[in-house]
């Protein structure tokens, strides 16, 4: 059988100041695909690195004093460990300052010399330093580049321009034999209507009046333009142009090249163009997602609102960061960053439906089994569905992925968690329990725990170090073969009899203190252990209690139930309005896996109603009905004994 090859890249980013969480977003999308193929037995070679030549790199290291390479040397390291902080899993880092993509550069633009596809002249026109671009007079927005917004400079120098006329035709016509090839099809359309169809000019390819660059091989007045000199990275690390081009022969053309959309226009006419006079092919497709917005618009050093990976993964956690990346923005649209959007989503997709349902099986089958794996017993009707879906999740997520439907990939496989969860209401361990039925019980709890097997391993593309953690606490930890795409074939993989080891809350809930920081919510494992001191013993009878000042404050009044629906996209919320008196109140509530909406209409509830009003999926919610749960995850609200006026206040 044939092996089936991978290759993925990212740009290769300038290292002229530090990333921010945006730029963050690609590299960790093509770090999830490359996982996921790895996961489904294709050989697959990631690329990275970073870009280091050019006007804006020189610039900047002659106001900070340094030598262009020592300027980058330090950014480059700073680079590097924020890929290893969040698990980029690369196969090489190419920097284009390396001897073996310089060399093979200038072999480039000798054969490109060679062939008629370069020549001399002179060049006057505009040319924006921070994007390392070239612009005409009609492609300016308002006298300003029209991608950064940033001013111009006319520049007129003595250039080498490549004839980019000569391979226009080529490239329209596999534009439109090749639907593919540039995605999402708006960006395509951009391409055409914006760039090719005005007139493609020849391109200026190299520079005088700056040093900081690869010089032309004939020519050393001259460095090669900065975008020849990147771009030509995807295949100089492959071997092109050098001794050994075994990875070229392998993994060449590329399967998918992520880029954001304002680096389309390189990537999709110069970079195609200059593929063609080199007699190779072109990549299967490149994908040009949107950006990461703040509420004042694209994140930008410039504008002094960006956001530091660094410091977040130290405050969340790697796999949190690459979650919220993955999960809460659609591939190719734009998508926005908050810290609040973020701590809302680990706690109702982290904590509240993976974290509760491993916390709540494991409880269950300490209790019930002594923490041991069961064999399966009697089947029931409940079982059916759940094992249909968990035997299609490995196919609808690969499906998923070859369409870089990230987003989309997880959101299936948190409907499967949301499944596993409902599958706990539908058989009621604990009534199984009480009632004696063993054998059901041990089928129950059996596939509730390979469930949660399932989960994990497809998990692990999008956030490596949970699904480490589920495998211990799971007891299989040292069983490698459970945590491949194979194991995935057949629904009952786990071993019976293997000692489950549950640890500590995987995603603990987290709120933002008024500062902007996250607090931990306290669970019984992180009340501190103190050493017990004399105390007066009514300071012992009265420690955590409050007064009855104290518990005035707390507003609780008689509300109904008037409207319930679901929230969209969330499994565990139900958006509700209560009536308290003639007054009506909005709120979200997570018990959809315990109520369906039209069952609690007319339910008359007790009602936090001075609860400063939050924000849950973008929904406002003004205050809080109270339930009780129970440690094997029942819950049940707190109603009303009679009938009794809404608005009444408890006392």
């Amino acid at each position: 059988m044939e092996k089936k090859t991978f290759y993925i890249t990212t740009p290769i980013y300038y290292p002229s100041d530090k990333l921010h969480i945006g730029h963050c977003y690609t590299t960790v999308a093509a770090d999830a695909l490359a996982r996921f193929k790895r996961l489904a037995g294709y050989e697959v070679f990631f690329l990275t690195g970073t870009d280091e030549h050019g006007q804006k790199i020189e610039r900047r290291a002659l106001a900070a004093g340094k030598e262009p390479k020592e300027f980058v040397d330090e950014i480059v390291a700073w680079i590097k460990n924020l890929w290893k902080l969040l698990d980029i899993s690369y196969d090489d880092f190419i920097r284009t300052t390396e001897k073996r993509h310089m060399q093979a550069v200038q072999k480039i633009f000798q054969k490109f010399y060679e062939q008629g596809d370069i020549y001399k002249a002179k060049y006057e026109g505009w040319y924006c330093t921070p994007c390392e671009a070239f612009w005409t007079e009609r492609q300016l927005v308002e006298g300003n580049c029209p991608d950064c917004g940033r001013p111009v400079e006319l520049v007129a120098e003595e250039s080498y321009f490549f004839k980019m006329s000569k391979y226009v035709d080529r490239l329209v016509e596999h534009i439109e034999t090749h639907p593919e090839f540039i995605q999402p099809v708006a960006r395509k359309n951009e391409m055409i209507n914006n760039f090719i169809k005005p007139g493609l000019e020849d391109l200026c390819v190299s520079r005088t009046t700056f040093k900081w660059g690869i010089p032309v091989p004939f020519d050393p007045d001259h460095v090669i333009y900065v975008w020849l000199d990147a771009l030509s990275n995807y295949i100089t690390a492959l071997g092109y142009m050098s001794e050994d081009d075994s990875l070229l022969k392998t993994f060449w053309p590329a399967n998918v090249q992520l880029i954001g959309k304002e680096i389309v226009r390189f990537h999709t006419i110069y970079w195609p163009i200059f593929l063609m006079a080199l007699g190779l092919e072109l990549p299967e497709k490149v994908f040009g997602h949107g950006w990461l917005l703040l509420d004042d618009g694209k994140m930008s050093k410039s504008k002094g609102n960006v956001v530091d990976p660094i410091v977040l993964i130290d405050r969340y956690g790697s796999d949190a960061i690459r979650y919220f990346l993955l999960r809460e923005i659609s591939f190719g649209a734009d998508g926005h960053f908050s810290e609040e959007a973020l701590v809302q989503r680990l706690n109702f997709d982290l904590a509240n439906d993976l974290g509760n349902l491993l916390n709540r099986t494991l409880a269950m089958l300490k209790k019930y089994f002594d923490g041991r794996i069961p064999e399966r017993g009697e089947a029931g009707p409940e079982d059916e569905e759940l094992l249909q879906e968990a035997a299609m999740l490995p196919q609808k997520l690969e499906a998923l992925m070859d369409e870089l439907q990230l987003s989309g990939a997880l959101a299936e496989l948190w409907k499967f968690i949301g499944r596993a969860n409902k599958y706990i209401e539908e058989t009621a361990p604990w009534a199984l329990k009480k009632a004696g039925k063993e054998s059901r019980l041990q089928t129950v709890m059996y596939n509730l725990l390979e469930s949660i097997r399932f989960i994990s391993v497809l998990l692990s593309p999008f956030m490596p170090k949970t699904p480490i953690r589920i495998w211990q606490q799971l007891g299989i930890a040292n069983y490698p073969e459970l945590h491949t795409w194979e194991s995935l074939k057949t629904f009952g993989g786990l071993p019976a009899g293997i000692s489950t080891q549950p640890g500590e809350v995987l995603f603990p809930r987290l709120e933002l203190t008024a500062e902007g920081g996250p607090v931990r919510q306290a669970t019984k494992k992180d009340k501190p252990q103190t050493t017990k001191q004399p105390q007066k013993a009514k300071e012992k009878q009265t420690e955590g209690l409050i007064s009855i000042d104290e518990f005035a404050r707390v507003d609780l009044r008689v509300a109904e139930i008037k409207e319930a629906e679901k929230v969209q996209g969330a499994d565990r919320l139900l958006k509700l309005i209560v009536a308290l008196g003639e007054e009506q109140r909005q709120v979200v509530a997570g018990i959809a896996q315990h109520y369906q909406p039209d069952e609690l209409i007319g339910k008359r509830v007790i009602f936090v109603a001075n609860l400063k009003p939050a924000k849950l999926r973008g929904i406002v919610s003004e205050g809080m009905l109270l339930a009780a749960s129970d440690d094997e995850g029942n819950l049940t609200l707190v109603t009303t004994e009679a009938p009794i006026k809404t608005g009444s206040k408890v006392k």
